[in-house]
């Protein structure tokens, strides 16, 4: 789809309220993750990898608008945290794809965490639309169409990925602009304030957040551990 060089339209009207959206997504709330109980976690790079278990009534499990990859019965879960503005979200996106594709008894939530900028708030909500009026497929796909597109992503950029793949932008504008969008965004990026989740990617596996990106290799070894332990390390802990 080339870009829109139209006079202002109900598209850009949609852009703005969007963009004003974004300031009552990173509104506090009272539940906060405690930092207690970290695993000795490292990244490829040995770098440590701050991480701590979650309360248990912050669970992910019911939050509405998770995109799911993989088989209901997985014997493993791993929810990702993501911004679509983030680089190393970006990086992620594909390996995790290719972990997912090679272990089928993973399930993988992706949650958003549109904490970044404003166009992060705007992709994360025409990624809601798509989910709600394509379903998980077709939505596990524009996420990772908006990830392999250049530059940022915003309303705009995400309106022409879905579009490139056929879907109706018209349509998906119409929900992003939507009350019911706007709330399974907030919900979202509320949790992952309240778990403490103050970096993307972050992740949830085995009840332990873990913060940032730890390559592919060891989120392989996480992924291992917790179906071995179920936690993210089996030899101990600090």
């Amino acid at each position: 789809m080339a870009p829109d060089k139209s006079p202002p339209t109900r598209r850009l009207a949609l852009l703005s309220l969007l963009a004003l959206a974004a300031l009552p997504i990173l509104a506090a709330s009272p539940l906060r993750a405690q930092d207690d109980s970290a695993f000795p976690l490292r990244d490829d790079a040995g770098e440590p990898m701050r991480n701590f278990r979650i309360p248990s009534e912050l669970d992910p499990a019911n939050l509405p608008g998770v995109i799911w990859r993989g088989r209901r019965d997985g014997d493993v879960i791993l929810y990702e945290f993501f911004d679509y503005n983030c680089a190393y979200c970006r990086k992620a996106a594909a390996d995790i794809a290719a972990i997912a594709q090679s272990d089928p008894n993973l399930r993988v939530g992706l949650v958003n965490n549109a904490i970044l900028s404003a166009g992060s708030v705007q992709a994360a909500k025409v990624q809601q639309s798509v989910l709600r009026l394509y379903g998980p497929a077709k939505a596990y796909e524009f996420h990772e169409r908006l990830y392999a597109a250049r530059g940022g992503a915003n309303g705009q950029t995400a309106l022409m990925v879905a579009g490139a793949m056929g879907l109706d932008a018209a349509k998906i504008e119409q929900s992003a602009d939507s009350q019911t969008v706007g709330d399974v965004i907030r919900r979202q990026t509320r949790l992952a304030e309240s778990l403490g989740l103050a970096m993307t990617p972050s992740f949830v596996i085995a009840g332990v957040a873990i913060l940032g990106w730890p390559g592919e290799k060891s989120l392989r070894e996480i992924i291992g551990n917790a179906r071995k332990c179920d936690q993210p390390v089996c030899d101990g802990k600090k």
